[in-house]
């Protein structure tokens, strides 16, 4: 690297110095843009905002049963206690009892009726934290209980619904079923998934002048809190500003239920007319706060002697809890990635979104796409076990291709086309997976573990490779949109700021690579500053792995305005065309003369040319029918495999990953740094989901495991001693930003592979061919029982 020596003039040589950089900032491993923050404990979370003078501190009063008549709130000794203020209950709502959600079926505060263990009644404001939580649980409520449904199953057989039912058909699934040479039939259950970010659920709301606000929340969704603090508040949205600097992890959990605690601490707000802060206690984020959906399955398949599927029946019920929420989309996108990546010739799925007694499910990383893949993963394993072939051989089978499918069933005549009429244009699964499985040994590797596992009675290893096909883009086609502002200043620095929000995952390192490039400027001298509804208006949830292919591509439109604008006043200059204008290494260069970037940008001033510009963006192609999920929801696929090897403990029923050899498709990269970061926390993530990470409600619909002493995530030691991480080198296909993919959601699911390559294990120490009944997460306890009964 070289300097940037001031160019000549008093004004410019007082510019600042950025260092320059002779090759693009795109596809260069760059550290996160607040990385050097974070390690020195100085990046700002909402809670470590300096506090106004007068701030109230909040505390959740909470429900106690699961389901019940609220007949009255005793706050009288809770009120007693020194420092208390006020308790704010249904009643101080200035507009309706309702979250503006899409289903509208959610109150604010439960007032009349309670619907699970933990829905918040209404809140204790204190002079400080601790004061209010003690205050709150100080509260007596008098709660006639009801009857509580708390399983799927119940809920079905009671058609308890929170949305009506969805069905998805091609061909006909009954007669293929009758036809097949071969049919198996099974049920079983996965479990839900706590966040568990770093930084708990936190909202900071401050009154202003003339009926104005400013909320800072810990949100994936700045526009949506706006939304519903408005409505809340009974007020219009451009009355209330929403502000996300950064979240401490979001994995969706953020994206609808942080406007929960927003509108909270503005109502307590709205009722005292000074600042209230609410951060959850890490048992209540559990108590109340949304999870990952829990599904169960029925299934009937039919297949070929070679385990070619010829027909399926599937039935998903999915537990979303006491409200929609984001049910509807999650249990749609469960139905879009019940193939994967395999053809699906006849097929009839069942999804039923069951209303149960717990806490409302919610967004969590794969939005229902890992629920949908472990469906047909696990079916696939077990077709291999009763016809004793090789699982990959299976999987590769019935991967998309070329080859002809059954007359009427495509448009193309392929079997290139999804159950919901999507074709698969930029299929590279038969080439990713042939390539894993030559780089990762899979074919000795799988002889090495038989004749281990003859040798071992008890420690018994298992092997498999699983590939993921993931849709990219919001399912709801309204949201595939996103704007950007970037503002140059007369000094040559760049400021951006974008609809999106970061939550660690390096979105806003990733922008401001995109508008470096764009302006051929050093890194150091661009800097994304926070999301802010007064800023970008309207913008969707950072959610669907979308937010570099939205939000990137929206800040490189508005660069490439700014950037067009200086050509064609250095054209003016130097008589040249704007085609022969080029903006590289922090330089401006026409064929008569190079000028420093920002010595153009002060003269482009003086001369009064717009040095800021916004730039929009909506991802083209992407259509379907909601009423019958058919179209093209999905701009691209991004793809990727993973084979694991792993060994279970017989007499135990402990599993431990022992290695793990990932090949992953994110197009062109960004930046290959933040890469392999997602994918390698996507996949930790997904083995979480799938070996350790059980939910537990009891008899009494309460949330047993509320803390890290009983929810267990992974930890270092969980790791497998080998995990290597290679990246598939060809760019996206279709026009996206720097030929990249999306990269957050895919890799967990190439979490799968452990969950099948544990049932591997167990199908191979019980030696008898069968398929293997189990339920996710794979605990000590399931895996013994799937050892023991088959």
């Amino acid at each position: 690297m070289t300097t940037l020596s001031p160019p000549g003039g008093a004004v410019a040589a007082a510019l600042p110095h950025f260092a320059i950089q002779t090759t693009a900032a795109c596809g260069q491993p760059l550290p996160h843009e607040s990385a050097r923050a974070q390690i020195l404990g100085a990046a700002t979370y909402v809670d470590d905002m300096p506090e106004i003078e007068g701030t109230l501190h909040a505390a959740p009063i909470l429900s106690p049963v699961a389901h019940g008549r609220l007949r009255r709130v005793d706050a009288r000794a809770a009120q007693a206690l020194p420092g208390v203020y006020r308790v704010v209950l249904a009643q101080d709502i200035p507009g309706e009892n309702v979250l503006a959600a899409f289903a509208r079926d959610e109150p604010i505060f439960a007032q009349d009726t309670v619907q699970h263990v933990g829905q918040v009644i209404g809140l204790v404001l204190a002079n400080d934290v601790m004061t209010a939580r003690r205050a709150a649980r100080q509260v007596k409520l008098d709660i006639e209980q009801r009857p509580a449904v708390l399983t799927p199953r119940e809920a079905h057989a009671r058609q308890s619904y929170v949305l009506p039912p969805v069905h998805v058909t091609r061909g006909d699934a009954a007669a293929a079923l009758k036809a097949a040479p071969h049919t198996l039939s099974g049920s079983f259950e996965v479990g839900g998934q706590e966040h568990f970010y770093l930084e708990g659920q936190v909202a900071y709301a401050v009154p202003h002048e003339q009926q104005q606000w400013v909320v800072h929340s810990s949100t994936q969704h700045p526009g949506e809190v706006q939304h519903w603090v408005a409505h809340a508040l009974g007020l219009h949205a451009h009355r209330v500003r929403v502000e996300c600097r950064r979240m401490g992890g979001g994995f969706g959990g953020k994206e609808t239920q942080a406007g929960h605690l927003a509108v909270w601490a503005a109502v307590a707000a709205h009722a005292t007319g000074r600042p209230v802060k609410l951060r959850l206690d890490r048992d209540d984020d559990f108590l109340i706060t949304g999870k990952r959906h829990p599904f169960a399955y029925d299934y009937t398949v039919g297949f070929d002697s070679e385990g070619r599927l010829l027909g399926l029946d599937l039935t998903m019920l999915a537990n979303c809890g006491f409200s929609a929420d984001l049910s509807g989309p999650v249990a749609d996108r469960a139905v879009f990635h019940s193939d994967n990546a395999y053809f699906l010739e006849h097929v009839a799925i069942h999804s039923f979104r069951c209303k149960t007694n717990l806490q409302s499910a919610t967004a969590f990383r794969g939005f229902g796409g890992p629920q949908g893949v472990i469906a047909i993963e696990t079916i696939l394993g077990d077709i291999a076990r009763h016809l004793g072939l090789d699982p990959l051989a299976v999987r590769l089978r019935n991967l998309y291709s070329d080859a002809p499918a059954a007359p009427g069933l495509t448009a193309s005549g392929k079997r290139d086309t999804t159950h919901y009429q999507m074709q698969v244009e930029d299929n590279i699964l038969a080439p990713l997976m042939t390539r894993l499985a030559q780089t990762s040994r899979y074919e000795a590797r799988r002889h090495a573990i038989a004749t281990w596992n003859m040798g071992s009675p008890i420690i018994k290893r298992g092997l498999a490779l699983t590939p993921v096909k993931f849709g990219i883009s919001f399912t709801a086609t309204l949201f595939n949109q996103a704007g950007a502002l970037v503002h140059v200043y007369t000094d040559g620095s760049v400021a951006v700021n974008h609809g999106g929000t970061e939550m660690g995952q390096g979105l806003h390192t990733k922008v401001a690579q995109v508008v470096t490039d764009e302006l051929g400027i050093p890194f150091a001298s661009v800097l994304v500053t926070a999301s802010d509804t007064a800023r970008v208006p309207n913008a969707s949830a950072t959610a669907a792995s979308s937010g570099t292919d939205l939000n990137g591509r929206a800040a490189q439109f508005a660069a490439r305005n700014v950037r067009n604008n200086l050509a064609a006043f250095v054209c003016g200059l130097d008589g040249c065309g704007a085609g022969e204008v080029a903006f590289r290494d922090g330089q401006v260069i026409t064929p008569q003369k190079s000028r420093p970037f920002a010595e153009v940008v002060h003269q482009a001033y003086a001369n009064r040319i717009q040095l800021w510009s916004d730039g929009f963006y909506r991802t083209p192609k992407i259509h379907y029918d909601k009423a019958t999920l058919t179209g093209r929801p999905f701009y691209y696929f991004a793809y990727g495999a993973a084979c694991t090897e792993v060994a279970i403990d017989t007499l135990t029923g402990e599993t431990r990953v022992l290695a793990v050899d990932i090949l992953h498709d994110v197009g062109h990269s960004i930046n290959p740094a933040i890469d392999l970061g997602q994918i390698e926390g996507g996949f930790v993530q997904g083995m979480g989901w799938l070996t350790t990470e059980e939910l537990v409600w009891n008899a009494d619909g309460k949330l047993a495991t509320h803390a890290p002493s009983t929810y267990k995530i992974p930890a270092t030691g969980d790791l497998p001693a080998q995990l290597r991480v290679d990246l598939w080198p060809e760019p996206n296909r279709e026009d996206n930003v720097f030929g990249s993919k999306a990269v957050g959601e895919p890799p967990f699911m190439l979490a799968i592979s452990v969950w099948e390559a544990i049932r591997d294990a167990v199908a191979q120490a019980r030696g008898d061919g069968q398929p293997v009944r189990m339920d996710a997460p794979a605990t000590p306890e399931r895996v013994l029982k799937a050892i023991s009964t088959g």
